[in-house]
């Protein structure tokens, strides 16, 4: 259920109508866990207090979701046990809710178990998030993201709620970040260059610019095609490189990773070299804390050497 639209922009906005789940009588359905319907899956860090990632279903939706989001954010993440971008973003939702001491409630949908809540938020592909608050839906994202522009996202979230937030919004960043949003890549990757000519080591800078060249690299690309012309040419590198971006556009980062570990292990000399700099590139956006990155590093140095 990965979605093929290719676009410089990360977060959507949109509203999304709601009314007929707070007006018909919902159907129960099977839990993501197998537990009782709304069960908590994660509680607050040293244990009690409220729980901070629960499984939500169709049945459980208006009180877990609409009515909690009168008082406190919910992030909404829906999600399938064969979705492999899904096993890549839940982690770090879960880890950043528990993080979170309860300022943000985790709502985890199985749009396997629950298709009609995936139909009501017009999911197209997974992962998906939507960020729930006062009983509507404010901004939602697909796709893997990294980690430091996530944690922008939940603060902006946050501040939607009326929570406060420890730590103050960069406003560089949130230029370069809005540019990049409205897709005017020459703005923001000159506002990005600005903070690392400031700050080398921003990470967040670092994965922006990165996503500007992955931006600008599909630009006009047909994603249906170009995955098509990299499966009937395996030993052509551009086409390659090209389905690679477009997979990590999609969420599959784990399989733009692994196709190009490949291309490093059968070619050699300049072809090897600029599909390895083209890799870490991917990397860049994804940020090092990722495990799909990391697993995907250790595949790399075994290909070259």
């Amino acid at each position: 259920m990965s979605d093929p639209r290719i676009t410089p922009s990360i977060f959507t906005r949109g509203a999304v109508d709601l009314g007929a789940l707070r007006s018909a009588a919902p159907t129960p359905a099977r839990p993501a866990t197998g537990a009782p319907a709304g069960t908590p899956v994660t509680g607050a860090p040293g244990g009690g207090g409220a729980a901070t990632v629960i499984d939500v279903t169709e049945a459980t939706f208006q009180a877990e979701v609409l009515e909690r989001s009168l008082t406190t954010p919910v992030v909404v993440d829906f999600w399938a046990e064969w979705c492999q971008p899904c096993k890549q973003l839940s982690p770090v939702l879960e880890r950043l809710a528990v993080e979170g001491g309860g300022a943000w409630v985790l709502a985890k949908i199985d749009v396997d178990a629950n298709p009609r809540l995936a139909q009501m938020f017009r999911v197209q592909g997974i992962p998906m998030v939507y960020a729930v608050v006062g009983g509507q839906p404010v901004d939602a994202f697909s796709g893997v993201v990294p980690e430091a522009q996530l944690r922008q996202w939940l603060d902006a979230v946050l501040k939607a709620g009326g929570v406060e937030v420890s730590t103050p919004e960069d406003p560089r960043m949130a230029e370069a970040d809005d540019a990049l949003m409205v897709g005017d890549l020459d703005a923001a990757e000159q506002a990005y260059r600005k903070i690392l000519a400031e700050s080398p080591a921003d990470k967040a800078a670092e994965a922006g610019l990165a996503h500007v060249g992955l931006a600008r690299r599909v630009s006009g690309a047909e994603p249906g095609a170009a995955l098509a012309a990299a499966e009937a040419n395996p030993d052509d590198v551009d086409a390659q490189l090209l389905a690679a971006d477009i997979e990590v556009l999609s969420g599959q980062a784990e399989q733009a990773y692994t196709r190009l570990v490949a291309v490093v292990r059968r070619t050699a000399g300049d072809d090897r070299e600029r599909t390895r700099q083209h890799l870490v590139s991917l990397f860049t956006i994804a940020g090092p804390d990722d495990p799909a990155v990391a697993g995907a590093r250790r595949a790399l140095a075994s290909a070259l050497f």
